[in-house]
């Protein structure tokens, strides 16, 4: 959860680095295969050469996206552009994508039309080359995009390292068919699109998920919570948001419950205290709303804890807050909000109606008012 400034220097400049050596790279192995598929007669090795240069191409986007994400915040933007890498990230496995639908049309079409194939030491030479290169990419990417926890140099290392697959598959293909003299090209060319096109959709629906807005993941939600409730004098927590805004760019907000019989002025330092600390241990910008409990009056606490004991025996996963009482002529109203995770199976009515219930069996005259909540976040 940690979000410094150095972090995304090394970012940028790792992402800007692997762009440039992808490029370089795959354009000289997308060549080399392209020349030596040609003179070979050999579709897989052609389709492997158009797979690299999809690879430079997705290079490109990927050292645009790396510049672009460094932009500073402006006006119009001013949460930064750190999206950018998960658009470049989302172009390239769509480039991926259309690589495999091409090679899966060409090798199609050589099952059912094959060619005489002329084999050479120069080709099984550029293979084994490609794979070597690969694998260095592959080890490279992995170990950069690892240490600054990036979706776009992690999708280059997964790429690379099934270019050394699908490459080593040609090879194999090469040499059973020139061994044998069984025409493998066509079958192998489909067994590498199709691989391809795996790859391709997985990376979608990982680059997809931070763009459309994902709930936090549950080590981070425990985290926050965590450090919250370590402040003395704070109570509880409740209604945390995370908002993404790129790599390294997260915001958020939470309800922080702190004794209403606390002075004012003690509550707003702490509150201040604790936004400034996650600001500075954590790199995260945090927004709190505060929360004044009674806990003077004990039939207010008193109730709080039967509710809360109540909707946990729903469900573990249900929760209130800002319990109040408003007492009448003949009968009292419990106003309160439950929290109910979209996972939860019961539902809204069902809730209401089994707290209403509850309240009513343990304290006569008392009338639930329930505002019903949902929660952006999920713990299992």
């Amino acid at each position: 959860m940690n979000m410094d400034k150095s972090l995304d220097e090394k970012r940028v400049a790792y992402g800007k680095l692997t762009g440039k050596i992808g490029i370089c790279c795959n354009i000289l192995l997308a060549v080399s295969k392209l020349i030596v598929g040609l003179l070979s007669g050999m579709v897989s090795v052609v389709a492997d050469a158009i797979n690299n240069f999809s690879d430079a191409a997705s290079s490109i986007i990927s050292y645009i996206g790396f510049r672009l994400s460094e932009k500073p915040a402006d006006d119009e933007h001013p949460f930064g552009h750190a999206r950018y890498e998960y658009i470049a990230a989302l172009v390239v496995a769509f480039l991926i994508m259309m690589a495999g639908v091409e090679l899966l049309k060409t090798s199609v079409e050589k099952i059912l039309h094959p060619n005489e194939i002329t084999y050479s030491w120069g080709m099984y030479a550029v293979l084994l080359f490609s794979i070597l290169v690969k694998l260095g990419m592959a080890v490279l990417n992995y170990t950069l995009g690892k240490k600054v926890n990036s979706t776009v140099i992690m999708a280059t290392a997964a790429d690379s390292r099934n270019d050394v697959l699908t490459t080593s598959a040609v090879v194999i293909a090469a040499f059973v068919s020139m061994k044998w003299g069984v025409n493998l090209d066509g079958i192998m060319g489909v067994v590498v699109a199709i691989f391809i096109l795996v790859i391709g959709i997985s990376l979608i629906r990982v680059t997809l998920e931070p763009l459309l807005g994902t709930a936090p993941d549950e080590e981070t939600v425990k985290a926050i919570e965590e450090k919250v409730m370590s402040y003395e004098g704070v109570l509880g927590t409740h209604d945390l948001m995370v908002h993404d805004y790129g790599p390294n760019r997260r915001f958020a907000s939470v309800h922080v419950e702190v004794p209403a019989e606390r002075n004012v002025l003690e509550c707003h330092e702490l509150i201040d205290k604790i936004e400034q600390d996650f600001l500075l241990d954590n790199g995260l910008h945090m927004v709190i709303h505060y929360d004044p409990i009674v806990t003077s009056d004990e039939a207010v606490g008193s109730i709080r804890a039967y509710l809360k004991e109540q909707a946990k025996a729903l469900s573990p996963s249900i929760s209130i807050h800002d319990l109040r009482i408003v007492p009448g002529e003949n009968n009292t109203n419990v106003i309160f909000d439950c929290v109910i995770p979209h996972s939860c199976p019961l539902s809204e009515a069902s809730i209401e109606r089994e707290l209403s219930n509850r309240l009513v069996e343990h304290f006569p005259n008392h009338t639930a008012v329930i505002k019903i909540e949902h929660s952006f976040v999920s713990l299992s």
